[in-house]
């Protein structure tokens, strides 16, 4: 798993970044998190490109970093962090993520499509016109995310959880959704077409709706 070293900056509290086996970066690796990381923005794009030129990458804490127009279709990632990362633009097709952190990240304009993910953590995350179709999404937090014109269309969320999530002009159609917990759930102009909903958990008051 990733580092959980906390920045050394005083009174920060936040994870210290942290990329194991990558030998160009010593200078800051587990003491301080991106933002009080000395040229922060010219080691955030060494990071990228260590991310771009690697299809495994395994146990890194890159929290707070911004990827931006970017192509990771393919890359495998293994317990790894990502959390409060923003993600503009990026196309993720085809990737493999296991036992992966995503908390409170921001994801605008992106495509996971035939993504295959297990035990990822999104929780709290920030999801906009952002497409996840024909993934598996196996075990997987989702729980107090909030979405706008998202499509997680003709994916496989087995056992995942989106326990008090927002979704809004969002399209779950043709979904295995079994034993997926939507508890305090809140949506708006949300479908659930040919997902097969009574697999699922649901508030009382969303099984009345539904």
């Amino acid at each position: 798993m990733f580092g959980l070293s906390i920045c050394e900056y005083p009174g920060c509290q936040k994870p210290a970044l942290f990329v194991p086996g990558a030998a160009e970066f010593p200078e800051y690796g587990g003491v301080f998190c991106f933002r009080h990381t000395p040229d922060a923005e010219f080691w955030a794009g060494k990071i990228i490109r260590f991310i771009l030129n690697n299809e495994k990458i395994v146990g890194i804490n890159v929290s707070g970093l911004e990827f931006k127009n970017l192509d990771l279709s393919g890359k495998r990632f293994y317990g790894c962090s990502f959390q409060n990362c923003s993600f503009t633009d990026v196309t993720a097709e085809k990737i493999r993520v296991r036992l992966s952190v995503f908390d409170f990240a921001g994801f605008t304009d992106c495509r996971f499509n035939n993504a295959d993910m297990h035990f990822a953590s999104f929780a709290g995350a920030r999801i906009k016109q952002t497409s996840f179709v024909g993934s598996d999404l196996f075990h997987s937090n989702f729980s107090g995310i909030t979405t706008e014109r998202s499509t997680f269309n003709d994916s496989d969320l087995y056992n995942s959880r989106f326990i008090r999530a927002e979704l809004t002009d969002t399209s779950i159609v043709n979904c295995n959704i079994t034993n997926t917990n939507f508890l305090g759930l809140i949506q708006r102009n949300v479908s659930f077409k040919s997902s097969n909903t009574k697999e699922a958990i649901f508030s009382e008051s969303m099984e009345k709706k539904r």
